[in-house]
């Protein structure tokens, strides 16, 4: 029984499918797992997801472009591939060397014709393979971000010839498919170059949310958790929200001014927005401990609480993270790396700058 993209049944519905292994749906609706990153079969015998962590889709090429990568238990490709022995072939050598930057000229190689191969992919994939190529690359670089890499070596491990080629591929993966940004929110980001690595910025339509250097650790995590809280999706635009705090960021780093008066959205608990409305208040260049935050902020025991909500801060530099040390001084936890924040305090001290309060809104 063929169920066609347009007539799916909701979620639910293709969860319970999913949890009896109904096959009715195999191969018209698969589900991505949120914490393992790939898709399956409804009729996966795998261990089942909860509820919160699956999503479904129609077409092999929505979870691809999601950013899932196919089970290597239920094996969602090798129904495609006992149809259509070209594209079987050309799958086979994706698998086996996923780094390599393929073209046309590629295909012809391997005595297969490039449209014949287009058409294919196109009709039981619903992407070219060469899409499916570059998003199979995108993939694996996302993935070392996750893990820490550096967005050069990410970059270079993606086979990208260029930085810009890079952030494109990114933004590939964060966005999502026009179908579920339908009756959303939606928050903007954009790239801002900065003297000690790029960063990546996102706001709505007057505040900004997220503002955080592309190679840390956690940023793919931190985007998913606004999307989230703030029931949002997430899209590539430039607004003035952006440009605002660019304009801001170039006058910090250029040495003119470290006042920033973009508005900001802060989503956290009321003591962690407290530690951060603290920090803000520390001038630029100096430095304070956890534990005095926490004797200024009349709580003395609660200097670990004080250095939870610092790690938790989302918008680096305009709420001051890294002027937070350690009880003896020393430069301790900064994601963004202790040669960063050893960079920011030097510069911050050598400008001698004055900083000025920063505009908030506590709620999405």
């Amino acid at each position: 029984m063929l169920h066609p993209a347009s007539i799916l049944p909701d979620d639910d519905t293709l969860y319970q499918a999913l949890l009896t292994r109904d096959p009715a749906y195999d191969g018209h609706a698969f589900v991505c797992v949120k914490t393992t990153g790939i898709f399956c079969r409804l009729t996966c015998p795998a261990r089942k997801p909860r509820r919160e962590n699956a999503s479904f889709q129609a077409t092999i090429a929505a979870c691809f472009e999601a950013g899932f990568r196919p089970c290597q238990r239920c094996r969602p490709l090798d129904t495609i591939k006992r149809r259509e022995p070209a594209v079987a072939k050309l799958l086979d050598l994706l698998d086996q060397n996923p780094h390599h930057r393929w073209s046309e000229q590629d295909i012809a190689r391997h005595r297969l014709d490039p449209s014949t191969v287009r058409r294919a992919f196109r009709r039981y994939v619903g992407m070219t393979f060469l899409e499916l190529a570059r998003l199979k690359r995108t993939g694996l670089a996302m993935a070392q971000l996750s893990e820490g890499s550096s967005v050069l070596a990410a970059q270079q491990e993606a086979s990208y010839e260029s930085a810009s080629g890079f952030r494109d591929a990114l933004l590939r993966l964060i966005r999502e498919t026009p179908a579920s940004l339908k009756h959303r929110t939606l928050l903007n980001a954009g790239w801002i170059d900065t003297p000690i690595g790029t960063m990546l910025a996102v706001g709505d339509s007057s505040r900004l949310h997220l503002l955080e250097f592309c190679d840390r650790k956690g940023l793919p995590n931190e985007l998913n958790r606004l999307r989230t809280l703030t029931k949002s999706a997430i899209d590539f635009k430039e607004t003035p929200v952006i440009e605002s705090i660019g304009n801001e960021l170039t006058d910090y780093f250029s040495g003119r001014s470290a006042a920033f008066h973009t508005s900001i959205a802060q989503i956290g608990s009321a003591f962690t927005r407290t530690v951060w409305d603290f920090l803000r208040t520390i001038e630029a260049g100096k430095t304070i401990s956890y534990g005095e935050i926490a004797r200024q902020m009349g709580q003395p025991t609660a200097s670990r609480a004080v250095a939870r909500a610092n790690g938790a801060n989302s918008l680096a530099i305009i709420v001051p993270c890294h002027r937070v040390v350690g009880a003896d001084g020393s430069l301790t936890g900064y994601a963004g790396g202790l040669w960063r924040k050893q960079w920011l305090l030097t510069h911050e001290r050598k400008h001698g700058f004055c900083s000025k309060p920063i505009k908030t809104t506590d709620q999405p």
